[in-house]
């Protein structure tokens, strides 16, 4: 019996943590199951363990040499000046006691939901400890030593002969992503983001549109700084539909970052939690329009782990499972439970205050520009319909 959804999760994906004071930080895996199960909306029999991804699945996204690096370090075999050229031992990437072994774990999550979704077992699958979306296939960058999409799409061509949508609403440009298959005209990836001008990792710009045979494949949409839900969800609507039907994927992979909130630190946009109702309801709509269901979500950024994350995380697999979306208060015990821990006050309800923050003076002019942003965007779509 095909089940709607799983809950793809192991406590050993809690060992990829680079240091107590690094934003990158998985209790907030721990905090959202926590509050889904406080509402009743998570169940142990929705719960399938996270196997951990072989070096053969690994050597599909990455040098074989890159992960005896990452070995090596993980074992305190590599000094920080070996490390460097590979992006280990970094600020953003600092070495951490066996960060192969919790880094695969996050792969063989990933890797763990496809194999459900692809082989029927169920329609949806969501693995919150993915997402890892700006690793190389020689280098980690931005938080992320191996990147678990980068091996899942390649598992799904060769096992699956799958035909991919890759969506990043992440508010950090999905790179690592993105030029893993830049040439490649089976797999298309959208990723909207705040504009590289201001932020990490600087790419995604609406002229990366892919390369040779995958030309046309890849899709931007660079969002000014302090952009608020309503012009977000319009590009976000209005690109999904179109590229939906543009490319008419057999499988959807969406990337799921939680960092668009206004509360994040590490970046410069406006959302909202209406952010994270919208945009899993859309991909869910469109998952069974085009995919017959066939929908695979990971997790991504998300900084403030106490406010935002386990809410918005929350929302999306409610979606998922088609439950009811919550309002009003959030559980008392599990408020009782984290506050204590929590370096700042809790949001006590699954909305946001009506007044989250003072009104944008150029909140008009960024909408424009916004809205003129996807339309050079989906020209390609528009204006050059390839043969």
């Amino acid at each position: 019996m095909t089940k709607k959804s799983v809950f793809v999760y192991s406590p050993e994906q809690l060992g990829y943590k680079f240091s107590d004071s690094h934003p990158f930080n998985h209790k907030r895996l721990t905090l959202t199951m926590d509050l889904l199960k406080n509402i009743g909306a998570l169940d142990d029999v929705d719960i399938v363990p996270a196997r951990i991804a072989t070096d053969e699945e690994l050597l599909l996204a990455h040098d074989s040499k890159y992960i005896e690096i990452v070995k090596k370090a993980g074992h305190g075999e590599l000094t920080e000046a070996q490390g460097e050229s590979y992006g280990i031992g970094t600020e953003d990437t600092p070495i951490f006691e066996n960060m192969h072994e919790a880094s695969a774990q996050l792969v063989g999550g990933t890797l763990t939901a496809v194999d459900y979704v692809m082989e029927g077992k169920a329609e949806h699958a969501l693995n919150l400890g993915g997402g890892l979306h700006h690793g190389f296939r020689g280098r980690a960058s931005g938080f992320c030593i191996y990147n678990d999409s980068n091996v899942a799409i390649r598992y799904l061509q060769e096992k699956y002969n799958a035909r991919v949508l890759y969506v990043d609403t992440d508010a950090h440009h999905g790179d690592g992503v993105q030029w893993s298959f830049y040439d490649d005209p089976d797999v298309c990836t959208l990723s909207i983001h705040e504009t590289g001008r201001y932020l990490f990792p600087g790419t995604g710009n609406i002229t990366e549109r892919g390369n040779g045979q995958g030309y046309g494949t890849s899709f931007n949409f660079p969002i000014d700084a302090f952009t608020e839900d309503e012009s977000f969800l319009e590009i976000y609507e209005k690109s999904m539909r179109e590229i939906f039907e543009f490319f008419k994927p057999d499988v959807v992979l969406t990337q799921n970052g939680a960092d668009a909130h206004y509360f994040d630190p590490l970046t410069h946009l406006y959302g909202t939690m209406n952010l994270y109702k919208e945009i899993p309801k859309l991909a869910h709509k469109l998952a069974h329009e085009y995919c017959g269901g066939k929908w695979i979500a990971v997790g991504g950024g998300g900084y403030d782990i106490w406010r935002v994350v386990p809410r918005a995380w929350s929302l999306l697999w409610l979606e998922m499972t088609d439950q009811a979306m919550p309002s009003g208060p959030l559980p008392q015990a599990w408020l009782d439970r984290w506050q204590p821990e929590s370096p700042v006050p809790f949001i006590p309800t699954w909305e946001d205050p009506s007044l989250l923050y003072e009104p944008i003076p150029r909140k008009a002019e960024i909408e424009e520009k916004n809205a003129q942003m996807l339309s050079k965007a989906l020209h390609i779509i528009r204006n050059e319909k390839r043969v």
